[in-house]
């Protein structure tokens, strides 16, 4: 009897817990039995590796053959066991000595030839092995992943051929040369500018705020006013990702099958989901749980267009992964968790005819319907929420004073977070109720002040610690050491959704 142990990686949402292929020969009929709850994609690898074997000039044993795929309650799928799957049986079969094998890692497909293919999703394998400190043998087509990574025990396998050959010391490896080099000379793209939207300076304004806070921002004004321009502008605004969050993102993407372009590596995603999504294409989920749009958004931007045209039992799917920064996938099989720190911004009309003013084609009641599709404690995740209003007469003709560049402004972003960053480790909007209280420097009267705008507003106690996070944002990006009233009263006017609602509300 011979046994072999072989380990590999398997992919559970972002993570690759350790899997150890067991292979038995044993006497007996000529059998090949796996079990470990493989799915029907890991039980074809039985063929797979049988041809492969026997065209890349192996001897494929004509005994009972058992392969376990360890642990046994963790769901296998795809066909990344292939070459595991083969190694453990040349050398059950001492076909290539077992005394090699014990800190090396195999990933990867195999085709009837005996090639190594591509295989999806192995960014979170390459990440998990690097930890443990453990080589790790990935097909050749996943160069790419590897470099993202940067780790340098990464060998490239093209061929059972020239993997055995490698494995009895007979010749060498690809490896991994200049790893993720090419990052830091990736060129970056060129973003929309801010000041290619005329007018709006509150808007701008508004936008800046948002960007140097990681406020969530809700735009509302008629169709044509710039909410779409000033959203897609938002990420000329942003700093590029550090690499241990661009490697977050990179994992995602990586697990989603998403290619990952050298040129944006470091660019935070921006994701704009049509309204017509379904719970599951925004939040992440199906049989084999998949990252949704929120993740997909992580560390970036998420964009709702016409916001309050998508269901509501779908945005109301939004807000526990926008207060935990995570989305955790419960299936029968399996448990997953995905990062979703994403920053919101939505757009939408004030009314279902596109005009707040249209009164002769919607009443106060029909506008009230319309706005509550967006329920109170999703509206209650939005730090700001402002009016883009239509432009005067005249400004689209007249000569207008220059508009500040967004690189101009993405520089005041970068120093407010820096300061946040330096004073809290987090950014404002992720401050907690203890730490805001130890931040915001703000008087006993101007908490009176703030609370009892809160209580004539009608807002929540959530409402009431978001005002002081947006306030304490103002401060930093006027470099002032304290909050004062001042930031408290512009904080109080970038909440238009509720004036609107007291407005309606006096009308009906």
């Amino acid at each position: 009897m011979a046994i072999a142990c072989i380990r590999t990686r398997a992919s559970c949402g972002v993570e690759a817990p350790e899997v150890t292929v067991e292979v038995h020969l044993s006497n007996g009929l000529p059998a090949f039995n796996l079990v470990g709850l493989p799915e029907a994609s890991v039980k074809e690898a039985r063929e797979r590796v049988r041809s492969a074997l026997i065209n890349a000039g192996f001897e494929f044993p004509m005994r009972r053959i058992t392969v376990n795929l360890a642990p046994a309650d963790l769901p296998k799928q795809g066909g990344r066991y292939d070459l595991p799957i083969a190694i453990g049986i040349l050398a059950a079969s001492e076909q290539i000595p077992l005394n090699n094998l014990q800190h090396v890692e195999f990933v990867g497909e195999l085709a009837l030839s005996g090639h190594i293919r591509y295989c999806q999703g192995l960014l979170p394998a390459i990440i998990a092995a690097k930890r443990q400190d453990n080589s790790l043998v990935l097909p050749l087509d996943n160069r790419h992943d590897a470099e993202l990574v940067g780790y340098d025990k990464v060998l490239f396998g093209t061929h059972l051929q020239s993997l055995a050959a490698y494995l009895q010391g007979q010749a060498p490896l690809p490896e991994l040369d200049s790893a993720h080099l090419w990052l830091e000379d990736a060129a970056r793209e060129s973003a929309p500018c801010l000041s290619d939207v005329i007018g709006q300076y509150q808007a701008k304004q508004a936008l800046e705020i948002a960007a140097a806070g990681n406020h969530n921002l809700l735009m509302l004004g008629p169709p044509g006013t710039g909410k779409t321009m000033l959203a897609s502008r938002m990420m000329a605004l942003l700093p590029p990702l550090t690499y241990e969050e661009a490697l977050e993102v990179a994992a995602i993407h990586s697990v989603a099958g998403l290619d990952i372009k050298p040129q944006h590596f470091y660019k935070r995603p921006f994701r704009a989901p049509h309204h017509t999504s379904s719970a599951i294409s925004l939040v992440g989920g199906g049989s084999f749980p998949r990252p949704g749009e929120i993740s997909l958004a992580h560390r970036g931007v998420l964009f709702l267009d016409e916001v309050a045209e998508f269901p509501r039992k779908v945005l109301d799917c939004l807000r526990e992964p926008m207060e935990t920064g995570e989305v955790v996938i419960s299936r029968a099989a399996a448990k997953l968790t995905f990062l979703s720190r994403f920053q919101l911004i939505a757009a939408m009309n004030p009314s279902p005819t596109g005009d707040i003013d249209s009164q002769h084609r919607a009443t106060p009641e029909q506008i009230q319907r319309y706005l509550a599709r967006l329920s109170g404690p999703f509206l209650d995740r939005f730090d700001l929420t402002i009016e883009v209003p239509k432009l005067p007469a005249g400004t689209l003709t007249q000569a207008s004073a220059p508009s500040e560049t967004s690189d101009a402004i993405a520089n005041r972003v970068k120093q407010a977070r820096e300061r946040q960053l330096a004073r809290a480790g987090v950014l404002n909007s992720e401050l907690t109720g203890k730490q805001l209280k130890s931040v915001s420097g703000l008087s006993d009267a101007d908490l009176v002040f703030l609370e009892q705008s809160v209580v004539k507003l009608g807002l929540s106690v959530r409402s009431f610690h978001r005002i002081q996070r947006v306030a304490r944002t103002i401060a930093d990006l006027e470099q002032a050491p304290n909050t004062e009233r001042r930031h408290l009263a512009q904080a109080l006017g970038y909440r238009a959704m509720d004036r609107l609602l007291a407005r309606l509300s006096q009308q009906y």
